[in-house]
């Protein structure tokens, strides 16, 4: 390509950009709504809590306060608990579960672990201290009914106008789906488990 072509363009592509930015800006003017959002993270693939993780690292970073209830991994020593326990004047980390169903064998066990985790997650709700709340694997409990489902529905959809919350987890509900802001599903196209490979420090914990 001679100077001349490269230099169209080049011309070309900066009229493209600056009419694509104008356009943008002019949505973007139309966009002043500020609010508390529901985010939920679903989907049978990898990544809704560690996305979860990396909202709160965000909000951290923006002088945030943070709470995390863990409904499900307070069996488990995981790095992400160890480095936001660091940063405890802004983010409050609860590891309140026990591990899945199939490992405790104990329903009666599971209802009171998600009924414990679920009034520290409500009163964190409460602190006007906190900026967002991320509800580490509710939908698992949902799931296998250990919460009624109704009562974490009208508490969120009760909560402070400003206040976010995130909430992740397999097979969110219907009804949860339905009054969040922000649904995303992540999809499994590929995982290293079904070849035989371990879950793995740094990786899953």
């Amino acid at each position: 390509m001679d100077d001349k072509s490269e230099q169209d363009l080049n011309r070309r592509h900066a009229a493209k950009m600056a009419k694509k930015k104008a356009a943008r800006e002019k949505i973007l003017a139309t966009k002043t709504i500020e609010k508390g959002l529901l985010i939920v993270h679903t989907g049978k693939g990898k990544g809704k809590s560690t996305a979860a993780i990396g909202l709160a690292i965000r909000c951290i970073g923006n002088g945030m306060k943070v709470g995390i209830v863990q409904f499900v991994k307070g069996a488990w020593k995981t790095g992400e608990r160890k480095i936001l326990e660091e940063y405890s004047d802004l983010c409050v980390v609860k590891a309140m579960g026990e591990g899945f169903s199939w490992e405790t064998q104990d329903r009666q066990r599971d209802l009171a672990a998600a009924r414990s985790a679920w009034a520290v997650a409500t009163k964190m709700m409460t602190d006007k201290s906190f900026d967002i709340i991320i509800l580490d694997e509710l939908n698992i409990v949902l799931r296998y009914k250990n919460l009624p489902l109704q009562e974490i529905l009208e508490t969120i959809k009760n909560k402070r106008a400003m206040l976010h919350v995130v909430i992740t987890g397999r097979n969110a509900a219907d009804e949860l789906i339905e009054i969040a802001d922000i649904v995303t599903e992540m999809t499994q196209i590929k995982h290293p488990f079904r070849d035989g490979v371990k879950a793995q420090r740094g990786i899953e914990f």
